[in-house]
């Protein structure tokens, strides 16, 4: 599907709910055309532009499904469009349009997954996401074994502490910690609320994804088998 087209249409083509039904979830505010809500009927979308979502599921024309792995340099934004900015979409040099699943910031390194699959994003997109994330980071000083115990117990964020994380150290500034939530930029919060800053942090692992030796700004297909165990991991 090439240039602009009717934005319950869309919907239709690309399996959501018929014409009519579209219809209907536009005038009641479900369906975002880039993060905002649309409720005009007619409204005409760009699908190789455009990023539509129904309530929180993101929606796209029916093509072949694409996983990938990403090893994120510094200095790339988690996003699918982003002025001024280089984005991580720049270094993957495939036809079909990707999103990326979750984030790492700016400044962090290392594995991102991106894909064309609607259904995988939304769940491993979601709060109740519950696969372990794991990283490595280094601290700008020597860390004591104290704060590791404090960020591996949990550390009230804005009023809400995080759950208990895995960690273990692995040099005098250097340590491992797996995750099980991600909340925006959390490690480098944890870190510092222990009173050290972050001075390089990599994520090594999503769930049974691994970053392996991929290097720092290569891509590649998931294979087979990683699809396979991700997506049942998922629940789909």
């Amino acid at each position: 599907m090439t240039g602009p087209v009717r934005l319950q249409k869309f919907l239709s083509s690309a399996g959501v709910c018929s014409r009519r039904k579209g219809e209907e979830l536009i005038q009641e505010g479900r369906v975002r055309v880039n993060g905002e809500v649309v409720k005009v009927l007619g409204t005409k979308i760009d699908p190789e532009v455009d990023v539509v979502m129904v309530d929180e599921n993101l929606v796209q024309a029916e093509e072949e499904l694409r996983y990938v792995i990403l090893n994120k340099p510094a200095g790339y934004v988690t996003s699918c469009r982003q002025p001024g900015d280089q984005i991580v979409l720049d270094l993957v040099d495939i036809s079909e349009r990707l999103y990326p699943v979750g984030r790492l910031d700016k400044n962090s390194t290392g594995l991102l997954l991106l894909t064309n699959d609607g259904r995988l994003h939304h769940r491993l997109s979601h709060p109740s996401f519950d696969h372990e994330k794991e990283y490595d980071v280094v601290a700008r000083k020597p860390i004591s074994d104290k704060a590791l115990k404090r960020m591996a117990e949990g550390i009230a964020l804005k009023g809400r502490k995080t759950r208990p994380a895995e960690v273990r150290r692995t040099g005098p500034r250097r340590f491992r910690i797996v995750l099980k939530e991600g909340r925006n930029r959390q490690i480098r919060r944890m870190v510092r609320a222990v009173g050290h800053q972050v001075a390089h942090l990599k994520r090594l692992r999503v769930g049974n994804i691994l970053l392996g030796r991929l290097a720092e700004g290569q891509w590649r297909f998931l294979t087979k088998k990683e699809t396979t165990a991700l997506l049942k991991s998922a629940g789909l």
